[in-house]
């Protein structure tokens, strides 16, 4: 089988085979920045899904608030509505606020 003899008698150069010091270099850079994106990206649906149970709670308060003054037989008195748009108010105010700096 000369075929074979052929191929045991080229050897390689594992150095030229290997990515070597520069290949883990680059695969820890990529490794880096992975694992700081996954961070970025949990902090903000963290600070995404703490809004939305701001929203909700404040939305609970509106509707009880509400339901108490119609009970009372009372119509909604400008108390209630200031407090309630207040509220709204800030929420919408802390949107604005993560919006990236432009440059």
């Amino acid at each position: 089988m000369p075929f074979l003899v052929g191929a045991e008698e080229e050897e390689f150069d594992p150095d030229l085979v290997t990515p070597g010091v520069v290949g883990f270099v680059a695969t820890f850079l990529v490794m880096v920045v992975v694992v700081l994106l996954i961070l970025d990206m949990v902090r903000r649906i963290r600070r995404v899904n703490y809004r939305a149970e701001v929203r909700q709670q404040l939305e609970v308060e509106r509707l009880e608030a509400e339901l108490a003054a119609s009970d009372a037989g009372e119509a909604d008195g400008p108390d209630a509505t200031t407090a309630t748009s207040e509220a709204e108010a800030a929420a919408a105010s802390d949107d604005e606020d993560d919006t990236p700096p432009t440059r």
